[in-house]
């Protein structure tokens, strides 16, 4: 199943702040996120104390917060930050 991906304004500014090394390492895991799900599965984790799902992607010290809608086929990346700022509240 292919998953059509949408960000969230912030996380599409916080993407653009990182040096763009990263940058394309992020956006390729990304792409592959909606297009092979079940191939990242070891690096998703579903976050805890969410009152709805929320997901976490790791791609080297960063990290993809997102939401998944099955129905809809939809990912929505919330956040992209680097791993110590992205847990913050």
């Amino acid at each position: 199943m292919v998953y059509a991906i949408e960000f969230e304004p912030q996380a599409l500014k916080e993407l653009s702040a990182i040096d763009r090394p990263a940058q394309r390492l992020i956006r390729e895991k990304i792409l592959l996120l909606g297009e092979n799900y079940a191939a990242l599965k070891n690096n998703i984790t579903q976050l805890k104390g969410q009152k709805d799902p929320m997901f976490r992607l790791r791609v080297a010290d960063y990290r993809v917060i997102f939401s998944k809608d099955d129905a809809r086929i939809t990912i929505l990346i919330v956040r992209v930050r680097h791993r110590r700022e992205v847990y913050e509240r």
